[in-house]
């Protein structure tokens, strides 16, 4: 069983410097105990996922020309992975604990903290 990652659950970047709230807009219609409930494609850079602070990868152009640490700016161009197996909200998997999601500039996404209680996957 895994926690569901819902609004708030706070999101940390491998290449980022500050954890950050997760936005789960109310659309999916879904919430548990009142907090709406992400599913694989809530990925939207500056939607749901708020930048990381300061960018340190030089993989990201911008740091890499700077040779310094920059502002973040995510680039997730693909749904979350290590989603729920049997849970799905709107058709597609739910985001849960342990769930992924990777940056264009290398950096990986973790739910740092889940805002949310056990979902049963079996």
């Amino acid at each position: 069983m895994s926690k569901a990652s819902c609004m708030n659950s706070i999101l940390k970047c491998s290449c980022g410097t500050v954890p950050t709230p997760f936005v789960v807009l109310p659309i999916n219609g879904v919430t548990t105990a009142g907090l709406p409930t992400a599913n694989e494609i809530d990925n939207v850079p500056f939607l749901n996922i708020i930048p990381f602070g300061m960018c340190t990868t030089t993989v990201n152009p911008a740091v890499a020309a700077a040779g310094s640490p920059m502002p973040c700016v995510p680039v997730t161009i693909s749904p979350w992975s290590d989603t729920a197996t049997k849970v799905k909200i709107r058709g597609f998997p739910s985001v849960t604990e342990k769930s992924k999601l990777q940056c264009l500039w290398n950096g990986s996404i973790t739910v740092e903290v889940s805002s949310q209680f056990i979902v049963d996957e079996k």
